[in-house]
């Protein structure tokens, strides 16, 4: 059994793949000063980073759950969420409202994503 794990840290590993499936840590932006819509586009290049590293694409994404600081927010992320997902092969998604680690992350996502053989 192979499991390779991406960006590990003593807390996490940022990508777990077993199996032809990737496990992603939740995302958070760098730039933390940005606003919802900031934070996400922040978020979905970094998710690119590691589909790429992986071997991946957008297409192979199975499913995303997107957490919010403030639902109210919900139409500024999903401006760069309709923008960046494969118009072809959405992948099945949760958002919801939470109290996220820091007070200056407005949005954390998590993906589960099929690699190609």
């Amino acid at each position: 059994m192979t499991i390779q794990r991406i960006d590990k840290t003593e807390r996490l590993s940022r990508v777990v793949v077993h199996n032809g499936i990737a496990y992603f840590s939740g995302l958070t932006a760098d730039d933390k000063q940005q606003d919802t819509l900031g934070q996400t586009a922040q978020i979905l290049s970094k998710a690119d980073g590691y589909l790429e590293q992986i071997g991946s694409n957008r297409a192979s994404i199975l499913s995303a759950t997107i957490w919010l600081r403030d639902i109210a927010d919900f139409d500024q992320m999903n401006i760069a969420w309709v923008d960046w997902i494969d118009k072809d092969a959405p992948p099945a998604r949760a958002t919801v409202e939470a109290v996220l680690g820091l007070p200056e992350i407005r949005v954390e996502i998590q993906f589960t994503v099929a690699i190609p053989s």
